[in-house]
């Protein structure tokens, strides 16, 4: 978005001069992230984790070409050389552990940066299209994960291959080939470990090259904020840089302290034991669980336990779990109140605070929890609340609600009422 009285970038030199002509790319990050950006004078730290996440996608590529140095993607040594890495490769042990635990902060972040769009409307014109964007980011980032948690081919890894890959067998008439050339066979071996290998390793770039679009897409209409009104004056903004670097920097570090608690002192606490074992096509085990993340999605996947009429539950398992993902894109279309942000929606944040955090919570913990009562119920309950509030309470609540007054400007909110606050006037004291 470009503001009036946004900060031209002016070279310092000759050579920063020669290559502003030649190459802009210090101007490109000047407007881009620094002083020529302005955005909300107003951002809280809910408005940090797009910075994290951006962090540890970048982790998570380092760590990632790394381990592939050493690792081999061959079903008879996949497992050892995973800990060859682990006991014989110089900081291997590090390298694997940040690699393990940066996914699950990558994806700790993104589900607090979505829904601190769910509750602050981010996925409102004129900004439809970063949210599609990251709706698709949040997609090849769980395909990405999936792939990898198969690479250490360890008991919950096969399992976890098969049982998912199983669910392509649900679809009528062409489910069965598409497991069979996903698996490049009948059941997960040397094929399926190559073909997750090339995927995992190439998908982040992918993951990165659509997170450019989502910041390119962000600085056409600019960055949302806490109270919904858009930037009306200069006096609504503030530069990004120093700002907001030094907000980033602060969360940053506070993320860095938690994420290397983790990785020192509770390395495996997100993982499975059983993935320690080797894996073994002879013996199931007694629980198979995908990794923490999916858990909510795999808790509607199995809250499908009865046929209806011609459906089998496991397919309508399938399209529901599917489904509680790619209704997303089309939210900005569901939701039609003219108010953004939850604070000014007193009926939207009942239903968002006592009843669809309260459905993810159930649904995380039923999506890791043995597939038995009380779970099922309970995961049946919180997956008919999930979709009845994205598909018929937000549309209801958009149309029938009496939202709060909101500020005239983002400053208002900030300085409050006073006119030379708003105006960003040089009045004097009779004004």
């Amino acid at each position: 978005m470009s503001f009036p009285w946004a900060k031209e970038y002016t070279p310092a030199n000759g050579f920063t001069k020669f290559l502003d002509e030649k190459l802009p790319l210090p101007r490109l990050v000047y407007n881009a992230v620094g002083a020529g950006y302005p955005v909300p004078r107003n951002l809280s730290y809910f408005w940090n984790f797009g910075v994290l996440a951006g962090f540890f996608l970048v982790l998570q590529i380092v760590t990632g070409i790394i381990l592939a140095m050493h690792y081999a993607a061959n079903a008879q040594v996949a497992f050892a050389t995973t800990e060859h890495i682990m006991r014989n490769v110089n900081w291997g042990w590090l390298m694997r552990y940040a690699h393990a635990n940066g996914a699950s902060f990558f994806f700790i972040v993104v589900y607090l940066h979505i829904f601190r769009g769910f509750y602050y409307s981010s996925y409102k014109a004129p900004r439809e299209m970063i949210w599609l964007l990251g709706v698709t980011i949040f997609l090849l980032m769980m395909a990405t994960a999936f792939m990898g948690y198969v690479l250490p081919w360890g008991q919950m890894s096969f399992w976890g291959a098969k049982v998912i890959t199983g669910l392509f067998g649900a679809i009528p008439l062409v489910g069965e080939p598409i497991q069979i050339w996903l698996l490049g066979g009948y059941a997960p071996d040397n094929a399926a470990l190559n073909r997750f290998f090339s995927l995992h390793f190439l998908l982040p770039f992918v993951i990165a090259g659509c997170v450019i679009l989502h910041i390119w897409a962000l600085h056409i209409p600019g960055s949302s904020n806490p109270t919904g009104v858009e930037i009306k004056s200069e006096s609504d903004t503030l530069p990004f840089h120093p700002y907001y670097t030094v907000k980033d920097g602060f969360g940053l570090g506070v993320a860095l302290i938690l994420f290397m608690t983790m990785v020192f002192f509770l390395p495996n606490a997100l993982g499975h034991p059983d993935n320690y074992i080797e894996a073994n096509p002879l013996s199931t085990p007694a629980h198979i669980v995908p990794e923490w993340y999916f858990w909510p999605f795999y808790a509607i996947l199995r809250a499908f336990t009865v046929d209806f009429l011609f459906i089998p539950a496991k397919l309508l398992g399938v399209i529901a779990m599917f489904g509680s993902i790619l209704l997303w894109f089309i939210l900005p279309w569901l939701d039609r109140s003219p108010v953004r942000s939850g604070h000014y929606r007193p009926l939207f944040r009942k239903f968002f605070w006592f009843g669809l955090i309260p459905a993810m919570i159930v649904l995380f913990i039923c999506g890791g929890a043995p597939a038995e009562e009380p779970y099922v119920m309970l995961s049946q309950l919180a997956t008919a609340y999930y979709f009845l509030h994205f598909l018929v309470i937000l549309p209801i609540v958009g149309q029938i609600e009496k939202p709060e007054p909101l500020p005239y400007s983002i400053t208002e909110a900030v300085l409050g009422s006073d006119k030379k606050a708003v105006l960003g006037e040089n009045a004097s004291p009779a004004v």
